[in-house]
């Protein structure tokens, strides 16, 4: 399920179907993550897709809870590019947080966002980068591809 044994203050990816869902370890087989409020019977507790009106609430639940059957992996990747906050703070950070609804935006204030500004003290999403840099590619090949046809065009004339 994982490859290694997650510590506090740790963050915790969940490979879902087409998006990775993210929460941050505390401890005792508990996380904290965004979840969509109670009470909306089509959401699921960390689908990405699934929170409704942009409000999302911050929860603590089992990380076994939380898979949903999913498999997931400890990744703190960004510890190269950021500092990680004492382990204290983030904890502390995170449990003054739950219960409290947040704005929620798949681009600038989703679950990864929200774990990396607990961890590092600032927000970040590679998903959304990596989206980013795929329609940025498909731009640039797109207007290649327009700029050859249009040269051709211009060449048989």
């Amino acid at each position: 399920m994982a490859s290694q044994e997650p510590k506090p203050g740790d963050l915790i990816e969940i490979f879902r179907l087409g998006y990775e869902h993210w929460a941050l370890y505390i401890g005792d087989g508990y996380v904290i993550h965004l979840a969509p409020p109670d009470g909306y019977p089509a959401a699921s507790s960390s689908s990405a897709f699934s929170v409704p009106g942009g409000i999302a609430v911050v929860k603590q639940e089992l990380l076994k809870d939380v898979l949903e059957g999913c498999n997931y992996r400890v990744n703190n990747s960004l510890d190269r590019r950021f500092k990680p906050l004492p382990v204290g703070v983030i904890i502390s950070s995170a449990k003054e947080l739950v219960g409290q609804k947040m704005k929620y935006s798949i681009v600038s204030r989703n679950c990864e966002h929200f774990v990396t500004k607990l961890r590092y003290g600032r927000s970040h999403c590679q998903q959304v980068e990596n989206a980013a840099a795929e329609v940025g590619a498909f731009a640039m090949i797109g207007a290649a591809v327009a700029g050859c046809s249009f040269a051709i065009m211009k060449y048989q004339k």
